[in-house]
């Protein structure tokens, strides 16, 4: 679901800020299928960004597009 109020350019801002910190990323693969993985905000550039994950044996894709957390597809939640 797309909140009213979101746009790419506060996406950007809200990962811009998470840069360097710690971070649990959620993605929906479809069909009700779901991986969460603890990683780190490190990479930042203008279409898109990317994430460590602290598991090194993780297969899967670390560099994502604002759009995909915009359409949902990926969450990024901060550790406290």
């Amino acid at each position: 679901m797309i909140k009213a109020n979101t746009t790419i350019n506060s996406i950007k801002d809200t990962v811009k800020a998470l840069s360097g910190k710690d971070v649990t990323v959620k993605l929906n693969l479809g069909r009700n299928k779901f991986v969460t993985f603890p990683a780190v905000v490190n990479g930042i550039y203008p279409s898109l960004f990317t994430v460590s994950p602290f598991d090194k044996n993780f297969l899967g894709k670390t560099a994502y597009s604002y759009s995909e957390i915009l359409c949902g597809r990926v969450k990024i939640i901060q550790k406290v």
